[in-house]
């Protein structure tokens, strides 16, 4: 038999004490990284403006929640803001790790080939104002 309410303050009653209840919500492990970070998923319950939008989060490898963006490699933080469905597979991390050594190595080169061939620019005294032929530096003395 359906529940059967009174009125417009009865539901908004009724709203704020099921709002007072806890919500048990499964977190279920998607996967850990290289780092030693624990990612979890949970899936929002009962009816909400975003019944389809999961809640993401990571549990850093040393528990300490304080440094919540530290060392988060750019696939998994992809995954936990939603801008990617499916969670990066290890080949991918691997591919991607791989590619940003080399980017590190080729800059390496490009910097010390244009290392050879860099003069030193001439440094000249940085006066604190200019210097003028029409103006007096100290007022009364005669310019030299």
């Amino acid at each position: 038999m359906a529940r059967q309410r009174r009125g417009l303050i009865a539901e908004v009653i009724y709203n704020f004490v099921e709002s007072l209840k806890p919500r048990s919500m499964k977190k279920r492990l998607i996967g850990k990284d290289y780092l030693g970070n624990q990612y979890y998923e949970t899936m929002p319950l009962g009816s909400s403006a975003r019944v389809n939008r999961p809640s993401r989060f990571y549990v850093p490898k040393d528990g300490d929640t304080s440094k919540f963006d530290e060392g988060v490699p750019p696939e998994w933080e992809a995954w936990l803001r939603l801008r990617r469905k499916s969670p990066p597979t290890e080949e991918e991390i691997q591919k991607n790790l791989a590619m940003a050594k080399q980017k590190k190595e080729n800059a390496l080169k490009i910097e010390q080939k244009f290392k050879k061939h860099d003069v030193e620019p001439k440094q000249e005294k940085i006066e604190s104002f200019p210097k003028y032929d029409e103006y007096e530096i100290h007022p009364g003395e005669k310019m030299k």
